[in-house]
């Protein structure tokens, strides 16, 4: 049962301000719905596609053409590894002694927080030894872009990398 006092005596005062109440209220509806909305479509858009890949993933030809990369997803980080290699007599070893073929060279990409679909990580010299920090993003016309360097990413070098979309041989052989 409602209370027919409830208005304080003033005869009218409800429904004076009723329309306005509703108004502010339908408005706020209406915020909250637009961004749960844009929230469960965004959410509806990745359950769609859940296992999504970042575009660096798949094979890459380096700039001299003397090398493919792999890079795949290693649990919640990128990495990738030498899958191909161009020479003409035995293969190529690494600092150790060990054969480049497979060797994980790119570790530890996690996403760059301040730009999207961009990577840090770390990157192997095979020859030396040495570790460096490293970036990787794929630019508008579709190449890979790895960058190493030394403390700060100003003080390093880019390399432009070629989706590779060939064979591989038998011990990493490229054709």
């Amino acid at each position: 049962m409602q209370d027919s006092k409830s208005n304080n005596g003033a005869p009218g005062r409800e429904s004076r301000f009723a329309p306005r109440r509703a108004a502010r209220l339908a408005a706020m509806v209406c915020t909250v719905a637009v961004a749960m909305g844009a929230g469960v479509t965004h959410a509806h858009a990745e359950s769609q596609n859940p296992g999504a890949q970042p575009d660096v993933i798949g094979r890459w030809m380096t700039k001299d053409h003397d090398g493919v990369f792999e890079i795949n997803r290693c649990g919640q980080e990128l990495c990738g590894r030498l899958a191909g290699l161009r020479y003409t007599t035995e293969m190529p070893r690494d600092k150790r002694g060990e054969p480049e073929c497979n060797l994980p060279m790119l570790n530890g990409f996690t996403p760059d927080s301040d730009s999207p679909g961009h990577w840090n990580g770390r990157v192997t010299d095979p020859d030396t030894g040495h570790v460096y920090h490293a970036k990787l993003w794929v630019s508008q016309n579709g190449d890979l872009k790895l960058r190493g360097f030394v403390g700060v990413p100003l003080f390093g070098e880019t390399e432009t990398w070629s989706r590779y979309t060939g064979t591989i041989g038998p011990a990493c052989k490229l054709p």
